[in-house]
Order: C-alpha cells, then sequence, then structure tokens
C-alpha cells in the first residue's frame, strides 16, 4: 500500500503595494465655436421663426431651415441630419421612410410644452 501524501505547503508571495492613482483632470468639452456647428441665434438664418398659432408646416415656424441644415451638414461631414417632414400624414404612404421620421419624432417629442418645442410639433404634423 502507498503511503499517504502529505499536503504541500505554498510560500507566502510578498504583497504588492497598492498605489493609488491620481485622476485625470475632466476634459473640456469643444465650444460651438470650436465645432463650427452653425450659429444658434435665429438671426443667421439657420433656424426658422416661431409664429404662434399661425398655421402648420412652413408657416409656422420651429426647428431647422434647409439653409440652416445644409450649413451644419457642410460642417460635419458624414451628418445625417435631415430637414423635417411637412407633408401631412394622408399624404405620405404608410410605413415609408418618411412616415417612420415623422412617426418617431411625433412620439419623442410629446412632452415639449415651450414655444419653440410646440411650433417645431405643428411643422411635422403631430
Amino acid at each position: 500500500m502507498a503511503a499517504p501524501k502529505k499536503p504541500v505547503k505554498k510560500k507566502a508571495t510578498p504583497k504588492k503595494k497598492v498605489v493609488a492613482k491620481k485622476k485625470a483632470a475632466p476634459k473640456k468639452r469643444p465650444t460651438r465655436a470650436e465645432k463650427n456647428a452653425p450659429s444658434r441665434k435665429k438671426s443667421k438664418g439657420n433656424y426658422a421663426k416661431v409664429k404662434k398659432g399661425k398655421g402648420t408646416g412652413k408657416k409656422a415656424g420651429g426647428g431647422m431651415t434647409a439653409k440652416g441644415v445644409a450649413t451644419y451638414r457642410k460642417n460635419n461631414p458624414g451628418s445625417k441630419l435631415k430637414t423635417a417632414v411637412t407633408k401631412p400624414p394622408s399624404q405620405l404612404k404608410p410605413g415609408s421612410k418618411p412616415a417612420k421620421r415623422r412617426k418617431a419624432f411625433c412620439a419623442r417629442s410629446k412632452s415639449w410644452k415651450s414655444e419653440r418645442g410646440l411650433a417645431a410639433r405643428r411643422k411635422w404634423n403631430c
């Protein structure tokens, strides 16, 4: 019969010193001018004027104009920004891309209560 084996004791390894890492300073976010984004000033023509209670679609204002979208896309290559879907829902084919964009926007903007938000919702026929 074989003799029972004795358990082998493990040698203690020296503990490593834990050195606290210094946190790096938070990165500064680039400003609008550094990003070359279009100006948010209404006077620059990149945003439609808000006209309270003045119809729907283009007449109502709210959101970026085609000029503003073009400026933004020029300054941000690869951007997929598009203008609003302003066709009435009755003229959109159900399930088409514009109809889906409109439906998604309307769902996303349900809680918008500001004058500009309401104007944008009117423009999208929400």
